[in-house]
């Protein structure tokens, strides 16, 4: 394998930019000999905590003995996070060798026209279940990347699905109202499949529940499985409790796959997950926090916990700027200094444009800094006091890098978000 030559062309698929439907999929992976089919899975979409579900579902099932294979994105620092096998992640090689071994079927996909030629991310999600199937896992669990309806990974034949809350966020693509977003998330309900509902408006609920009803879906709510209370996660905040109760039921529904109060107890409150209100410690004794709530939904659910801090130093980075002016209208609250950085994505909102965004009626100190200026060193940071980072997952991942003395995420790995024409 030339290492090179397929990374150049991975990247050139990446560049190429997304575009949403299943034929494209299916095609491929039936060539592939139907790798998704290998072993049973969970399919969560949700516009925020799906990753954090999805990580809590693979605890549960590791709990109880099962192999397990992770699908979930964006990654924060290397591609291989996407794909872990029992909470490992793959190497980047064996990506690149999986990609290699895609390229042919990719290129005879191709050959039929630009409608059908497989998209970065749909390349990355084949490689996913041709990982799972060389483990040999006992269940996998996936993570929508975008919508679900459309998503490269509703091929699934999945044993539960979970929904686990729906906001505005990526309205140029799923719909600029909550109805509109919700319809495209009830996309990975499926007939006879127990479909799990976590905590979403009524307008949303009405959505998701006609579907279920269309289709043939049992539908469990997670308030009412758990009346008398969220199960205890060692992921901070309210919003992680009600994850956790979505990840339970889930398990607790998922047909063939025995399931153990005590073992899932013990899984949720050793559960880890990297950039969701993460506490780090720095050189000098200092806690640093960083979450990636990089939209208006989730800036919300931290709210509470920015709120117990004693007026840290905030830094802030977003893709957009409706992101940044949501996730500033919090900030603005509960800190006595912000710092404005951005993020290394094409997407990214400018300095000088969350400048503009800042609230009026704040009275702190605002600054704008970089990363590299930020974080100097492993486990070092130059602004003061306590300091909380939110924003952009891309953010996220550029912080935890130079935290932990790593390379920089490479931005060409990562999604681009731009409909083929």
């Amino acid at each position: 394998m030339d290492t090179a030559s397929t990374f150049a062309w991975l990247m050139n698929l990446r560049n190429a930019g997304s575009a949403l439907g299943l034929e494209r999929m299916r095609e491929l992976c039936a060539r592939l000999g139907h790798p998704e089919n290998e072993a049973p899975c969970i399919h969560i979409a949700g516009t925020n905590g799906k990753g954090s579900t999805a990580a809590m579902v693979e605890a549960i099932q590791r709990a109880h003995g099962r192999k397990t294979g992770l699908y979930t994105s964006p990654h924060l620092i290397e591609i291989g996070e996407r794909i872990q096998v029992n909470r490992q992640q793959v190497s980047t090689e064996q990506v690149l060798q999986a990609a290699e071994e895609i390229r042919p079927h990719y290129e005879a996909l191709a050959a039929k026209g630009s409608e059908m030629t497989p998209t970065f991310f749909e390349v990355i999600t084949a490689v996913a279940f041709l990982e799972f199937k060389r483990a040999k896992v006992d269940v996998s669990i996936l993570e929508t990347g975008l919508g679900g309806r459309l998503d490269a990974t509703n091929i699934c034949q999945p044993l539960v699905t979970v929904i686990t809350s729906i906001g505005l966020d990526h309205q140029d693509f799923l719909g600029d109202t909550i109805e509109a977003i919700a319809a495209e998330k009830a996309g990975i309900i499926k007939a006879g499949v127990p479909c799990v509902i976590s905590k979403v408006s009524a307008a949303a609920e009405a959505v998701l529940v006609a579907q279920a009803k269309k289709v043939g879906a049992p539908v469990h709510f997670v308030r009412d499985r758990f009346k008398s209370g969220l199960p205890e996660t060692s992921l901070a905040g309210e919003h992680q409790r009600w994850n956790a109760g979505a990840a339970w039921l889930a398990c607790e529904l998922a047909t063939g796959l025995s399931f153990d109060d005590v073992k899932a107890k013990a899984a949720l409150c050793a559960v880890n997950w990297g950039g969701r209100w993460q506490k780090l410690k720095l050189k000098d004794g200092r806690e640093l926090i960083i979450d990636g709530s990089h939209n208006e939904e989730g800036v919300r659910a931290t709210e509470s916990l920015l709120a117990e801090l004693n007026k840290p130093t905030v830094v802030v980075g977003a893709l957009g700027a409706e992101r940044a002016r949501a996730l500033l209208s919090v900030v603005a609250k509960h800190t006595g200094e912000i710092i404005l950085v951005a993020p290394v994505h094409e997407r990214a909102c400018t300095i000088e444009e969350m400048k503009t965004l800042v609230p009026t009626d704040y009275r702190g100190a605002v600054r704008s800094s970089s990363v590299a200026e930020l974080f100097p060193a492993v486990m070092e940071c130059s602004a003061a006091g306590q300091v909380v980072v939110m924003g952009s997952l891309y953010l996220v991942g550029e912080v935890l890098a130079r935290y932990e003395g790593r390379s920089a995420p490479h931005s060409s790995w990562q999604d681009k978000l731009s409909v083929k024409p």
